[in-house]
């Protein structure tokens, strides 16, 4: 197998006819615990983000993709609520289990149907994605968390962006409409940043806590679309901040740990999470099309390398032969379960990586990221 080549038998031996299970033992799907539309939501995101990349000698891989693009689609389809809401998590015989409803879970399949809403050329699909869209956009007004406006805005953003006047946009959404909840979103979270900034601490909340790229990727997606002096200000002094927090000795890349997170005080190191070094990455990405920095591009490469043994113990978590990636790293190691976020974190990276042509660098890496199967 050539070593750039990355598979995704992983992400189809964790679907069924229903979508996409959440946890596994291993490499083998865990069906007790059910499914998550979260999870669904960031697998449309992936499915188009490599359907934009791979070319047409890829075929069985596009066709898979594609088959698994409908499995998602129709996830989001079953579990939007008349309200616009979702249900989040599901039992593995289809019933819904109790929750409150969450900001991130609309916020996600907001970010993702609004991808598939601009990228799909099939009209077919492309309708899905213009219902869910517009009854989530519907809902996204009653957003009161930080990481849900962040995707709402990066939505609007999107949308604004790529919009050719309301006829481009789905039945029922306007641009005047689009522009005022976007500027509500970005209200919001500059008043955060002035609220927590101080001269020590450069960031929209006491705490740095998990998925913190999103909250300077949203305002570098709203500046690429109106071009404001302090919305890019703000963007690059809380992500050059959150750089510094996660960056370890010789600059590689050191996530925020989910025991204790991080403060003016003190810093935990231990869990890392995969969807921390994704979120880093796809800021990166998203400061460099809008400054053309080539420090932030680099930023992007170490994020994927990350994922190939460039961490605190030098250990591989990704297996390309398989595109699955274990669920965290521990210090003792890696977490061996390679559940659903930390796959699509890894191929998410990866696909961000090569969008800005970082390819061939993963060959003098593949024998370290071929790990050991569990």
């Amino acid at each position: 197998m050539s070593p750039s080549v990355v598979k995704f038998d992983h992400l189809e031996r964790m679907t069924d006819d229903t979508g996409l299970l959440e946890h596994s033992l291993g490499r083998i799907p865990r069906r007790r615990e059910g499914y998550s539309t979260d999870d669904n939501a960031r697998a449309i995101w992936l499915c188009l983000e490599w359907l934009d990349l791979l070319g047409d000698d890829a075929l069985d891989e596009r066709r898979r993709l594609i088959w698994l693009l409908d499995r998602y689609l129709a996830f989001l389809l079953w579990a939007q609520r008349e309200d616009g809401w979702f249900q989040n998590n599901f039992y593995f015989d289809r019933t819904p289990e109790s929750e409150t409803r969450s900001d991130d879970c609309l916020g996600r399949s907001l970010w993702a149907t609004a991808v598939a809403y601009v990228q799909l050329g099939d009209m077919a699909r492309k309708r899905v994605a213009a219902e869910i869209l517009r009854r989530s956009l519907a809902a996204g007004r009653e957003l009161r968390f930080l990481r849900g406006q962040a995707w709402g805005l990066a939505t609007c953003g999107l949308l604004l962006n790529e919009r050719s006047g309301d006829s481009a946009l789905p039945s029922g959404v306007t641009e005047d409409g689009l522009a005022e909840l976007a500027n509500a979103f970005e209200q919001r979270l500059l008043a955060a940043y002035r609220a927590h900034r101080t001269e020590d601490w450069r960031w929209f909340e006491p705490q740095i806590t998990y998925a913190n790229g999103l909250l300077p990727w949203a305002l570098f997606v709203a500046y690429r679309y109106h071009g404001k002096r302090e919305t890019l200000q703000v963007a690059k002094e809380s992500f050059d901040f959150l750089l510094t927090k996660m960056s370890g000795r010789d600059g590689v890349i050191r996530p925020v740990g989910n025991r204790g997170w991080c403060d003016a005080e003190r810093r935990a190191d231990w869990d890392q999470q995969p969807i921390d070094v994704m979120k880093l990455a796809l800021a990166a990405r998203e400061a460099y099309r809008a400054t053309g920095d080539e420090a932030y591009r680099e930023v992007v490469r170490r994020c994927r390398n990350w994922f190939y043994g460039d961490n605190d113990l030098g250990t591989p978590l990704a297996d390309p032969s398989d595109g699955s990636c274990c669920d965290g790293l521990n210090p003792d190691g890696p977490n061996p379960n390679r559940g659903a976020e930390s796959t699509l974190s890894y191929l998410l990276t990866e696909a961000i990586a090569r969008s800005l042509g970082f390819e061939e660098d993963v060959e003098n890496r593949f024998d370290r990221a071929v790990v050991s199967h569990v």
